[in-house]
């Protein structure tokens, strides 16, 4: 089976690794569990696209983003593809956009027709699964927040994505006439979920799916060293316990992984200015309290558990 992270660009074929990826690349800034490693490996050994779901925060994008810069051999983002799915999305959307009203208004001052080459030039915009096929190249597809499209957009979608290839009636690519690309080229599609409603079941079927857990203590240590944080390791730990009582006290929404990194780089600030040192941070008094009470709201996103959190602190 394939061993995206063992493989450039995911296209050999080695022994199967199940270490975990902080262990096959130093400096990884995201860490993924050897289960979420598998499943992966599985969407892109079986062409499925990967269907993730986890509470808000807790880096199903941020994974579409660090699988496209290892595709990259420079790192950068040039065959990354975002779809940022709507309430009004349409399959047609994950491909193409047509401006048909401003092809009308054009045409009308025009004697000559069109070609298909102005046309496209001037009035199709391609979208992310359509620029990736159009590409000629492997990249990242993520169609984000999957859930909150309309109940057919999920299956409309299935059968284009399996023949990598997608009409433009617009244009006349219709029938043998479509844009395709090559088996090799198969754009690698990261779906996110927040299970917002339920996904069709044969939707579903076709897709590995992969739930993302809220890390643990451990977990949590780790992915703030991975970013580089300047506190020492017994440091963090007491800036992870703290981050998890405050959690746990939220009862409305609760701060996922993204609000606890961006508390971090505000405590390091705290910290260097001599407002809030971290050895103080369970004992904050005076003006290191108000700095710690101030700094809560990165974490806390509702009034209610705002209130309940001061009234303890």
């Amino acid at each position: 089976m394939i061993n995206y992270y063992q493989t450039q660009a995911g296209r050999g074929v080695p022994d199967f690794d199940e270490a975990p990826l902080e262990r096959q690349r130093a400096g990884a800034d995201y860490i993924a569990s050897p289960a979420l490693q598998r499943a992966i490996n599985l969407a892109i050994f079986l062409g499925q696209p990967l269907l993730l779901t986890g509470e808000p925060g807790t880096g199903k994008t941020e994974l579409a983003r660090h699988l496209a810069q290892r595709l990259s051999p420079d790192g950068a983002l040039d065959h990354f593809y975002t779809f940022n799915t709507k309430t009004t999305s349409t399959a047609q959307d994950l491909f193409y956009r047509y401006d048909s009203l401003r092809h009308f208004q054009y045409a009308q001052n025009r004697a000559e027709p069109l070609s298909d080459a102005e046309v496209e030039a001037r009035f199709v915009q391609y979208q992310a699964l359509g620029k990736a096929i159009k590409s000629g190249k492997r990249g990242i597809v993520l169609i984000d927040e999957i859930d909150k499209a309309p109940r057919d957009f999920p299956n409309d979608i299935l059968d284009v994505m399996t023949e990598l290839s997608f009409e433009v009636p617009e244009l006349g690519l219709v029938g043998k006439q479509r844009v395709r690309t090559l088996p090799e080229n198969r754009p690698i599609v990261i779906m996110t979920s927040n299970s917002e409603k339920a996904l069709p079941d044969a939707f579903l079927r076709r897709c590995v799916f992969f739930h993302i857990e809220f890390p643990g203590t451990d977990q949590l240590q780790r992915i703030l060293s991975a970013k580089g944080s300047a506190f020492s390791p017994t440091e963090l730990q007491k800036i992870v316990a703290h981050f998890q009582q405050v959690r746990a006290a939220c009862k409305r929404k609760k701060p996922a992984t993204a609000e606890l990194l961006q508390w971090t780089m505000a405590l390091e600030q705290l910290h260097r200015s001599g407002e809030l040192p971290i050895d103080q941070l369970d004992n904050a008094q005076g003006a290191a309290h108000d700095a710690l009470i101030g700094s809560y709201s990165l974490l806390v996103k509702d009034k209610e558990d705002l209130k309940q959190i001061r009234k303890t602190r």
